[in-house]
């Protein structure tokens, strides 16, 4: 009868406690492919424990790092394989970031991840790919691929329950005590929004963290405000009716907000702050020359290295027609040519000599000579023809 009741809760805890730790078979089976994941790659390195994991590789000079995601359902549910930087490859997307292999895509719980990024590196090796053109945009930011939906943040410590920043804030003009109310997140490091789970198109690589807490310099990013004290002796030598009077006057209570030392401190501070801002912007003028000059030298040393390439392709151009001209084939070909025109000229000679035109002894020096000419032109074009054919059995043509 035990399928028409539920199980107390003695028998549910002594279920659990005969499971190691105190997992469910699918937690068993996730630490399972974790493990074969850490034993297959030594140099893997885990960002979130059980959730997010990076394996750097290089190949051919490229450093390329492949980040594994694990959704909250892993291994139900196939885990998310990216890459940074984004890359060309037949195994990825058309944006070069989520890897599409089939042993991704048909992943199960009874998968070996550990198999599967090793065959995604073995693939890598066989196949190198290369960079993807990147965009303008900056290159840590997150963004939400298509058809892929995000996960709930349920769960995850590591997500932040902070709203994103607004980018484009206005400044307008605020009363005493509205910029002194407002001072106090104007002035306090705001921690930045995080992601949700599962939509890192661009993930960085490994990024230094700090800790938030940590005081800053007021000449840095943020300002540390005054101690604010828990019980303000001037209100103490106050009647109960000059109390209520502040209470219901907000003139009364503004003068009286005025006087606070801690205010007073926060003016200086920003009257401080400001000075410091104007003279660093002189400073940044005066170097405006310095910088506008170094700028028009930059330009005029472009324009002499146009003109430089300029002339550096115009007599490699020239190099390379020499360079055709005076080729082996080149010279096989006027050598021919060459030896064909002594011998018409020798053969009018002794037409010349046969219609009586030409005395013997003239014709016996000149048919000599072109004949001569002729046959070493011959045997030249045909030495240079052996050597060309010689040449081309061990090394490119020449």
């Amino acid at each position: 009868m035990s399928w028409l009741f539920p199980l107390t809760k003695s028998a549910a805890s002594s279920s659990a406690a005969g499971s190691p730790g105190g997992l469910t078979s699918l937690q068993q089976q996730k630490q399972r492919l974790i493990e074969s994941l850490r034993n297959s790659h030594s140099s893997i390195a885990e960002i979130q424990k059980d959730v997010e994991y990076r394996l750097p590789f290089t190949i051919n000079n490229l450093t390329i790092n492949i980040n594994i995601l694990l959704p909250p359902q892993f291994p139900q549910e196939k885990p998310v394989i990216s890459v940074y930087p984004p890359i060309r490859h037949h195994l990825m997307d058309k944006q070069g970031v989520y890897v599409t292999s089939p042993l991704v895509n048909n992943f199960t719980m009874h998968s070996d991840l550990g198999k599967i990024i090793q065959s995604l590196l073995d693939e890598f090796w066989k196949n190198p790919p290369v960079l993807a053109p990147t965009s303008t945009a900056f290159p840590y930011l997150y963004s939400n691929p298509g058809g892929m939906p995000p996960y709930a943040s349920q769960g995850f410590p590591f997500l932040s329950p902070y709203t994103p920043q607004e980018a484009n804030r206005t400044i307008t003009s605020l009363s005493v005590a509205d910029a002194v109310s407002s001072s106090t997140t104007s002035y306090t490091t705001a921690k930045p929004a995080a992601p949700s789970f599962g939509i890192l198109s661009n993930l960085p690589l490994p990024v230094p963290t700090t800790d938030i807490s940590a005081p800053i310099s007021q000449n840095g990013f943020g300002y540390k405000m005054p101690d604010v004290p828990d019980v303000f002796p001037e209100l103490s030598e106050l009647s109960v009716s000059q109390l209520t009077d502040m209470n219901e006057q907000e003139e009364i209570l503004l003068e009286q907000f005025l006087t606070l030392p801690q205010l007073k401190q926060i003016i200086t501070d920003k009257d401080d702050l400001v000075k410091s801002i104007e003279e660093l912007a002189r400073k940044n003028l005066l170097l405006e020359p310095s910088l506008e000059a170094k700028r028009q030298t930059v330009l005029d040393k472009y324009e002499l290295l146009t003109q430089m390439k300029s002339t550096f392709e115009k007599k490699m151009q020239r190099q390379h027609e020499l360079s055709e001209s005076c080729s082996a084939s080149a010279l096989q070909a006027r050598l021919k040519v060459a030896a064909h025109e002594a011998e018409e000229e020798s053969d009018d000679i002794a037409e010349g000599f046969l219609e009586g035109k030409t005395e013997i002894d003239d014709f016996l020096s000149s048919f000599m000579e072109k004949r001569t000419i002729c046959h070493c032109r011959r045997a030249k074009e045909e030495k240079l023809q052996q050597v060309i054919a010689m040449h081309s059995q061990f090394h490119a043509p020449l």
